[in-house]
């Protein structure tokens, strides 16, 4: 598996990869706003752009990606098939081996709440819910990954 920065040329294949694992996952219990709210999201280009993209690749397939805005993560997502595997890890690794900060936050949906917890993240509060967006605003202080 290769973990590296995505070049700006393979945006469409992470974005199109990060869309269809939200579907799959995500969208089924966000409400319709929600769903809208995630996608005008992706397709923000300059929102994009501003980002810090990883991706992992294996057998020349894009299979994860992660992405930050400072010490914040804002994407984070496998392809089902390749969940379990290392993936996440080998990602947040690449991450935290590039950044410089004492600690990471994110909006973990609720799907990945527990994801975030095996990786050393705590909750800052409950769940929360912006434009239909359903989130739990975490932090990671002690890299576990």
């Amino acid at each position: 598996m290769e973990i590296r920065q995505l070049r700006e040329t393979e945006m469409e294949e992470a974005l199109q990869l990060v869309w269809e694992v939200f579907c799959a996952f995500e969208a089924p219990v966000y409400s319709a706003q929600g769903v809208e709210e995630f996608r005008s999201f992706l397709q923000n280009r300059e929102e994009m752009a501003r980002q810090q993209f990883f991706g992992a690749w294996e057998g020349g397939r894009l299979i994860g990606v992660l992405a930050t805005s400072g010490p914040h993560i804002s994407l984070f997502f496998v392809r089902r098939e390749w969940h379990r595997r290392g993936v996440g890890r080998a990602l947040l690794h690449a991450m935290a081996s590039a950044a410089d900060y004492p600690e990471m936050t994110v909006h973990s949906s609720p799907y990945a709440v527990e994801v975030y917890r095996r990786f050393g993240f705590v909750p800052l509060g409950g769940e929360r819910e912006e434009n239909g967006i359903r989130y739990t605003p975490m932090v990671c202080r002690h890299w576990t990954f």
